[in-house]
């Protein structure tokens, strides 16, 4: 029997290190250091850079490796058979993985229609000639593609300076990959479906662009046969925004409904869980918003993974991811029995705050700036990025560098398009006036000049402020809902 070759110390160190890099979070501190260190780069170099120089110094390693004695993986024990591999893998993937860029944004143009893969063959004979059979190449294949999409869609979705926007884009990348990519490589690339992924976080902070980075991520197998993965991502995610929809027609869109189901039904309708691919994701948006009875069907359809159409006994089996989201207190909701617990308990797999513009730019100043710029240059192009600091400097000046942003991101949309108009954003005056109404109403009773009747009506009204509805008014503070009108109407 042949001996087992080894890796020499220095030679196994290496590669220890390109086995830390392939398996570490790319978003997190931990892989720029090492990266850093693979590369053997200065401090004053560029993480980017960085990685460039990296992956010359593995193909330069490898290389040399092949020149000393062999590449051949069964020539060598296991443990280093297992480092070479990982390198192995590590620079195949780098060296296409602008092309897998190109390929995504090609995707993106052609929509729901699967587009060939013009270098698939190139790293499938790779794949092979690395020693895996022919299921573990297109296996690889579209991880490599799951990787880069990931990559993609969580750092030009989510971009930010702020602490709390780099854990956030380390926390999707573990949600579709799992803290450890080997167990998610070994044993759960094609078992997500069971983990449901609840993001919250206040109106306006952008949790549909991190629903959507988790959705069009997902785990696509390669057709070998037709040259091309075998679904659109464009196809694999599918929002529904559940407070949109009175609830006589919410099911009905959710499950579909057969023909003469109800008043109305001329035809069977398609709902978005019929829609949802067997590798694709459904993003339910407010469902703090949802009731009692369609909590408990959204709740056996995670428990079953089946569901029925309005009007139908035959059952349809759902194979898709659950991500949901709300800017609800949901603990809250929980205690006063609004928000059942077993639901609760089946969407909470993984849970994700999106953080408030108020904490990113108060954690980075320069937070601002850099989301004006990317606002301006998905508007404009890139030749309006210089007036970025123009706009900034205009917000300071009217709505104050300390001001709230009670509409997040989205409230600075529009704060940068009026500002484009009119040159001034004071801020949202509305909530501004409800904040000195509570500022007022606080300092009255400090000062203890309200009698019963205000006060019920001071509250009720800055209630009314907040929630919109008489009705949650009466729900908060347990009157009729005669009696809160009559409150805020007084005031």
């Amino acid at each position: 029997m042949r001996q087992k070759q080894s890796l020499t110390a220095p030679d196994r160190d290496f590669f220890k290190n390109v086995s830390q890099a392939a398996f570490t979070n790319p978003f997190s501190q931990s892989r720029i250091e090492v990266d850093r260190r693979l590369a053997d780069a200065p401090d004053s170099m560029s993480w980017d850079d960085a990685v460039e120089q990296a992956v010359t110094r593995v193909s330069q390693r490898l290389r040399a490796l092949k020149v000393r004695s062999s590449v051949d993986l069964s020539g060598y024990n296991e443990g280093d058979r297992e480092l070479l591999r990982t390198a192995l893998l590590f620079e195949l993937y780098h060296q296409h993985r602008q092309k897998f860029d190109a390929f995504i944004l090609k995707q993106l143009a052609a929509g729901d229609t699967p587009i060939p893969v013009p270098f698939a063959g190139t790293i499938l004979s790779a794949l092979v000639n690395i020693g895996l059979n022919n299921a573990a190449a297109q296996r690889y294949l579209a991880i490599f593609y799951q990787i880069r999409r990931a990559f993609y869609f969580i750092e030009s979705g989510l971009t930010g300076l702020s602490p709390a926007m780099q854990n956030l884009r380390l926390q999707l990348w573990n949600n579709i990959f799992t803290c450890n990519i080997t167990w998610y490589e070994q044993h759960l690339w094609d078992r997500m479906e069971d983990f449901s992924t609840l993001l919250l976080g206040e109106t306006g902070t952008g949790k549909g662009a991190a629903a959507a980075a988790i959705g069009r991520s997902g785990f696509i197998p390669f057709d070998e046969r037709k040259g091309c993965f075998s679904e659109s991502f464009t196809r694999s995610f599918i929002a529904i925004n559940l407070s949109q929809y009175p609830e006589s027609l919410l099911e009905s869109e959710l499950f579909g409904h057969k023909k003469g189901a109800f008043t109305g039904a001329i035809e069977n309708h398609e709902g978005v869980f019929d829609r949802c691919s067997p590798h694709g994701s459904i993003f339910l948006d407010e469902i703090g918003d949802v009731s009692i009875p369609v909590q408990i069907k959204l709740l056996q359809v995670l428990q079953e993974r089946t569901f029925a159409a309005v009007g139908s006994h035959e059952r349809r089996r759902f194979q898709g991811r659950v991500i949901a989201a709300t800017n609800r207190p949901l603990d809250e909701m929980r205690a006063t029995g609004h928000f059942r617990n077993d639901f609760y308990y089946r969407l909470c797999s993984d849970i994700v705050t999106v953080p408030s513009l108020k904490e990113r730019i108060t954690e980075e100043p320069r937070e601002l700036e850099a989301l004006t710029g990317r606002i301006l240059r998905r508007m404009v192009g890139e030749q309006a990025v210089e007036y970025a600091r123009l706009v900034c400097d205009a917000i300071r000046r009217d709505a104050g560098s300390d001001y709230a942003w009670p509409g997040n991101v989205r409230e600075l949309e529009q704060a940068v398009r009026r500002i484009i108009i009119t040159r001034h954003y004071k801020g949202d005056q509305a909530l501004l006036n409800q904040k000195r109404s509570d500022n007022d109403l606080q300092e009255a009773i400090r000062a203890g000049s309200l009698d019963a009747e205000s006060l019920l009506a001071g509250y009720c009204t800055a209630l009314y402020q907040r929630h919109g509805t008489y009705e949650e008014v009466a729900r908060i503070t347990n009157l009729d809902r005669r009696t809160v009108k009559k409150y805020i109407r007084k005031n």
